[in-house]
Order: structure tokens, then C-alpha cells, then sequence
């Protein structure tokens, strides 16, 4: 008999070990906390089993919990006390996330500290920037001065990233500007440039008190059909100086993961958002999946589709998962 016998690869454990392409780490893991201003509140969040919302006087236990499974990057979304038409409570000094970047640099020296630089937490409206009274949409240009206020904020309390995840036009090109001239020019920004309008995101909402109190963010977020216009965004953060790329959601993305990896060399964040993850847990809680195997196929999916990073819900289930491989 003439055939090929890619069998022979796939003999035993420590064959398929030796010849295996894709490998996800502990480094690769992003990991998301949702921080609240009010005092003594850890919250499961109904729609994301086992995800909270987490004190400011509260947080140091979370991250700790994380730090010692082998998690040292984190990306931080505040619910602050009072909200706003124009989200102020995102630049202010004594903002949610600006607290919650200072306890966490003060706890440890080798963890990253991402900051979600975006309005929608904080606008009484739900919207990512301030409203223009004609159109009801998001006014761009008006909005992009307090993006920039956001992030030089965000910094100045010890953020080590800034990741925009608003959607404006330009949002890369004038925080980049307004970071290099507050001096901060050695900050990288991982940017959410292409984010789709997609129906994942519902638990999120939950989480981040974020939904629109009207209409919906179509006219900014990317629309699910579209593949080529993932490459323009990318083309135009990339020229605008964005130095990591996020695409977002992962799971039902894996093409346009691939096609960012394929037209940048710059690292890709893929993020596993919350409705990935709840549909996820919601079989598991059923038994009708094997929980771990399947998180696990997943987040290699999407480092096999070119994700050289992982925002994700599961993070600290994943570092479980790969100390017992």
C-alpha cells in the first residue's frame, strides 16, 4: 500500500506533545475585573456565573487570588458611584479605575495594569461619548478630547496600558498625541479597533452597567457581515500609532483574527467576551459539556487562528486547567 501515515505523529501523549503547534500560556491571559466605588460589595453577576463585581476595598483579594495562580496582566472596567451626560466620573483623579490601578500597583511590581479607556460606564445615556442633541448619535470629534483626558488620567495613576475600546474615528490618533505630549510617550496603547455591533456583549452589560438607556451603537461598532472593513480599521490604528490590536468578540471572529494576524506583525488580543463565556458555562452547569476541555479548545482556537493573547473571563480557570496537563 502507497499512502501517508501522519498516524505515526500521533502515537502516544508525549508524540503529540512533542509535534504540537499551538501552545497557550499563563503570560497569554488577560484578565478582567469589574470594579464598583460602593463599599463591602462582591456581586455575582446573574448573566456571567462566577464572574463578580468587586469593591474597591474588596479588590486586593481578587487580585491576589489571580496573582497566585499566574496571572500578572489585568484589565480593569469601573461602575462609579454617580454617572453623567459626558462620563466624568472616567477622567476624574479619584475615578473607579484610577483606584483600582493604584491598589493594584501598590500591591505587587511585575503585574500589568490595562485600563479600559472608555465612557459608556459612566454616561447616564449608556453611550460611549457625548450625545449630539440634533442626531442623538455620538458626537465623534466633541468626544474625542474626553477619550484623551481618560487615558492621560488613567496613566498618571500608574495604568501600564491604555486600551480605547469606544469606536471613534481617530480615538488612537489623539490619545497617541495626548499621551506623548502629557509625557507619557513609552505608553503602548492596545486598541479595540475592531470591535463588532454584536449580540455577545448582553452580559457584559449587566456587568458594566453600560446599556444604552436608547437606541444602540451601530453607527460605531462594526457591523457583523462585514470582513474588509476589519482590515481598514487595522490599517488606520496602525498608522495612527496603536501598538497592540484587540478583535473583538474571538469565537465567532476566528476568520478576522486571522486575517489581523496575516497584515500586521504587531501582537493581536483576541477577547473572549461575556456571551462566549456565559453560553460556555451555561452547558457546563448543565452537563451537557465537559467545561474545561472545552474552554480549553477555545482559547487554542484562537491561538491557532493568530491570537498571541487572551482577554477572558475563564483566566483563572484556564492557569487551573494548565497545571494539571
Amino acid at each position: 500500500m502507497n499512502f501517508d501515515r501522519h498516524r505515526r505523529l500521533r502515537v502516544s501523549p508525549t508524540m503529540r506533545a512533542m509535534v504540537r503547534e499551538t501552545h497557550l500560556r499563563k503570560e497569554d491571559l488577560i484578565y478582567p475585573i469589574f470594579v464598583v466605588e460602593r463599599d463591602n460589595v462582591k456581586k455575582e453577576i446573574s448573566s456571567l456565573p462566577n464572574v463578580y463585581q468587586i469593591s474597591l476595598n474588596l479588590l486586593h483579594e481578587e487580585i491576589k487570588e489571580a496573582y497566585d495562580l499566574g496571572i500578572r496582566s489585568f484589565i480593569f472596567f469601573g461602575i462609579p458611584n454617580e454617572k453623567d451626560a459626558c462620563g466624568t466620573g472616567a477622567f476624574i483623579d479619584e475615578g473607579v479605575i484610577q483606584q483600582a490601578t493604584r491598589i493594584a500597583k501598590k500591591m505587587y511590581d511585575d503585574i500589568l495594569v490595562i485600563a479600559d479607556t472608555c465612557l459608556c460606564e459612566y454616561t447616564d445615556h449608556g453611550h460611549c461619548g457625548l450625545i449630539e442633541a440634533h442626531t442623538h448619535d455620538v458626537d465623534n470629534d466633541k468626544t474625542l478630547p474626553l477619550l484623551v483626558k481618560t487615558a492621560v488620567s488613567q496613566v498618571k495613576a500608574g495604568a501600564d496600558i491604555i486600551a480605547p475600546s469606544n469606536m471613534m474615528d481617530g480615538f488612537v490618533s489623539e490619545i497617541r498625541q495626548g499621551l506623548d505630549a502629557a509625557g507619557y510617550s513609552h505608553i503602548p496603547i492596545m486598541s479595540y479597533g475592531i470591535k463588532y455591533a454584536s449580540s455577545f456583549f448582553g452580559p457584559f452589560r449587566d456587568a458594566a452597567e453600560s446599556t444604552p438607556s436608547f437606541g444602540d451603537r451601530k453607527t460605531y461598532q462594526m457591523d457583523p457581515a462585514n470582513r474588509l472593513e476589519a482590515l481598514r480599521e487595522l490599517e488606520s490604528d496602525l498608522k495612527e500609532g496603536a501598538d497592540m490590536m484587540i478583535v473583538k468578540p474571538a469565537l465567532s471572529y476566528l476568520d478576522i483574527i486571522r486575517d489581523v494576524r496575516n497584515n500586521t506583525n504587531i501582537p493581536v488580543v483576541a477577547y473572549n467576551v461575556s456571551g462566549e463565556y456565559s453560553m460556555t458555562k451555561a452547558a457546563a452547569l448543565n452537563g451537557w459539556i465537559d467545561e474545561g476541555k472545552v474552554v480549553m479548545e477555545q482559547m487554542i482556537s484562537m491561538k491557532r487562528a493568530g491570537a498571541d493573547l487572551i482577554i477572558t473571563y475563564f483566566a483563572k480557570d484556564i492557569c487551573k486547567y494548565i497545571e494539571k496537563q
